[in-house]
């Protein structure tokens, strides 16, 4: 009986143990861990079952979809234009469903995600909340441009050279969705005056 309670309590203690590894944090805070992780699963480390550059794409893709997603909600009730408020209602929730896809994949591959946006994007979020009116709108617009064209870059690489077949199909499924919001906000852009 004195083995079978010690067992169950130190399952309890790994499990407690691995749950806390999942959380992140920062950007930094989370490559941190994971990069402090070994890939030696007969270890008794922590493993991480990912190359690190797979773990550094998730980790990347995890914190610009958190960010698309706070000013996505940012933008919905602050923009003025009724196109701009439907692609950030668009972001919220394509961005929400990709970082919840994400998360499963990193909780199976014992990846450590943020659990915020980096620095610079919260200072970008910031400084959107401090504009009104046609200023919001154009700096909303102008900061999507550029965040999807870098996130389609990172999951055109990702598509291509990811080790981890689960995270590569992830990438690849991902990179139209974010293909098409990088068109539409470019259409937008162009029809602001």
């Amino acid at each position: 009986m004195k083995k079978i309670s010690l067992l169950f309590t130190t399952a309890l203690s790994v499990l407690a143990f691995s749950a806390c590894q999942h959380k992140g944090g920062s950007e930094k805070t989370a490559d941190s861990i994971n990069a402090s992780k070994t890939q030696d699963t007969t270890a008794l480390k922590t493993h991480i079952a990912v190359d690190p550059n797979d773990a550094k794409f998730a980790v990347t893709a995890a914190g610009d979809g958190m960010a698309e997603v706070t000013v996505g909600k940012l933008a919905v009730t602050k923009a003025t234009g009724l196109r701009i408020k439907n692609f950030a209602q668009m972001m919220v929730t394509d961005h929400t469903k990709a970082g919840n896809d994400l998360a499963q994949i990193a909780q199976k591959e014992s990846i450590t995600l943020p659990t915020a946006p980096d620095t610079t994007s919260q200072k970008k979020a910031s400084d959107l909340m401090k504009k009104s009116g046609k200023d919001f709108d154009k700096a909303y617009v102008d900061a999507m441009v550029d965040g999807h064209e870098k996130a389609v870059k990172l999951f055109t690489d990702g598509a291509k050279n990811l080790k981890d077949s689960t995270l590569k199909a992830f990438a690849v499924s991902t990179l139209p969705t974010l293909k098409m919001h990088l068109d539409s906000i470019k259409a937008i852009k162009a029809n602001m005056k």
